[in-house]
C-alpha cells in the first residue's frame, strides 16, 4: 500500500526571496564593500562580523559571487580569505580580480595580496560611530 503524499498548505509555506534585492544579507554585504576605498582589502570574515554574523564568512562569498548584477557596482574584487588569497578569482568574468585590483594600487603575487595586514581595511575600526 502505497503511502499518501501530504502536500503543505499555500499558508503554511515560507516566502522564497526571488531576487537578490529581495535578501537584505546581501545588500548589508554590499553597502561595507562600497565602503572599501581603492588600494584597501577587507575580508569575507571582517564583513560577517560587522554585519552582525561573525560565522558567516561562507555566506559574504555567496554574496560577492552574486555580486555581478548589483547595482550600484560592489567591487567585489576588493573582499579576499583571512590570509589574503584571491580566493574568489574563479568568479569574476572578462577582467581578473587580480587585474582589478592591480587596477585600484594593490599589489598581488601568486594569487596573495602583499602587505596584506598593512592595507587590511577592518569595517569594525574604519566604519566605527
Amino acid at each position: 500500500m502505497a503511502k499518501a503524499k501530504k502536500t503543505i498548505p499555500e499558508k503554511e509555506k515560507l516566502p522564497v526571496a526571488k531576487t537578490v534585492k529581495e535578501f537584505t544579507f546581501f545588500d548589508d554585504v554590499y553597502e561595507v564593500v562600497r565602503k572599501i576605498p581603492k588600494g584597501r582589502v577587507t575580508s569575507y570574515g571582517a564583513i560577517a562580523s560587522y554585519v552582525g554574523t561573525r560565522l558567516s564568512a561562507r555566506m559574504v562569498g555567496w554574496a560577492m559571487n552574486a555580486a555581478g548584477n548589483a547595482k550600484p557596482k560592489v567591487p567585489a574584487q576588493r573582499v579576499v580569505n583571512r590570509n589574503g588569497m584571491l580566493s574568489g578569482k574563479h568568479h569574476f568574468t572578462g577582467t581578473s580580480m587580480e587585474d582589478l585590483l592591480k587596477k585600484d594600487g594593490v599589489k598581488v603575487k601568486d594569487d596573495t595580496v602583499q602587505d596584506f595586514k598593512k592595507i587590511f581595511w577592518d569595517p569594525a575600526i574604519e566604519l566605527a560611530l
